[in-house]
C-alpha cells in the first residue's frame, strides 16, 4: 500500500513510520525538516512540505492509497487550539483535492465518553492539555461530515513517552469509550498504538468511525 504520512518526525508519527515500513508498505513522509527524520529504508520517500498549505500538500498526496495524519500543532503552542483546527482542516482539504480516498487521523482521547460525558469536559481533565484535546474533539465532530472514507483514532488516556511496555501486540479495541485494564487504567505504548493503527490501515474495519485501543 502507498501511504502518505504527515507528522513522521513526532513521537506518534515516528512509531507509525517504523511500523508501516516494517510491514512492507511504501511510505511518503511529508515533513517540514527532513534532517529530523532518521529512519532509513528503501520503501521510504521523504519530501519537504507544509501541512498548513493545502494546495502544496495536495500535490504531494496525489497517487497515494491513504493519508495517515499525525499532525500536531505543538503542545507548547500558545495558539494550539486554533492552529490544530486549522492544520487539521488543511490536511483534510488537501486529501480531498488530491483525490486520495481514505484519511486516517490520529486524534486525542478527550472526546472519548464515560457515562455520556466526554473526558475533555470533565472537572479533572488536565488544564495544560485541554486546548489541544478540545481542538481534537471539535475537529472530530467536523470530520463526521466529510465525504472522505475517514477514520479517527483516539489513543488510550495514558499514551506518552513514559510508557515503556514497547511493542507487545496485545491490546483491546474500543469505539467511543476508553478501554480500561483490571487496574482501572487506560494505557498504551506508542509502539502498540502504531500496530493498532496500521492494522486499521490494512483491515479497514472502522470506515467513517472512531476507534480506540488500550491494554
Amino acid at each position: 500500500m502507498n501511504i502518505a504520512l504527515i507528522g513522521a518526525t513526532g513521537f506518534v508519527g515516528s512509531k507509525l513510520l517504523h511500523e508501516a515500513l516494517t510491514r512492507g508498505h511504501h511510505v511518503t513522509a511529508i515533513v517540514r525538516d527532513a534532517a529530523k527524520l532518521t529512519e532509513k529504508n528503501n520503501l521510504l520517500t521523504v519530501v519537504t512540505g507544509d501541512a498548513t498549505k493545502p494546495d502544496q500538500l495536495a500535490s504531494l498526496l496525489a497517487g497515494h492509497d491513504i493519508v495517515l495524519s499525525a499532525y500536531n500543532a505543538g503542545w507548547e503552542n500558545p495558539n494550539l487550539y486554533n492552529d490544530f483546527l486549522a492544520g487539521s482542516r488543511d490536511v483534510q482539504a488537501a486529501t480531498e483535492k488530491a483525490g486520495v480516498p481514505r484519511l486516517l487521523v490520529i486524534g486525542g482521547a478527550g472526546s472519548l465518553e464515560i457515562n455520556g460525558q466526554q473526558l475533555v469536559d470533565g472537572p479533572d481533565f488536565p488544564p495544560h492539555i485541554k486546548p489541544g484535546a478540545t481542538a481534537a474533539r471539535d475537529y472530530f465532530n467536523e470530520l463526521k461530515g466529510s465525504s472522505l472514507d475517514w477514520t479517527f483514532f483516539s489513543p488510550a488516556i495514558e499514551m506518552h513517552q513514559g510508557i515503556t511496555t514497547g511493542r507487545t501486540g496485545h491490546y483491546r479495541l474500543g469505539t467511543d469509550s476508553p478501554v480500561f485494564n483490571e487496574e482501572g487504567r487506560s494505557i498504551l505504548s506508542g509502539e502498540d498504538l502504531a500496530i493498532a493503527v496500521l492494522d486499521e490501515v490494512e483491515k479497514h474495519q472502522f470506515s467513517r468511525r472512531r476507534f480506540t485501543a488500550a491494554y
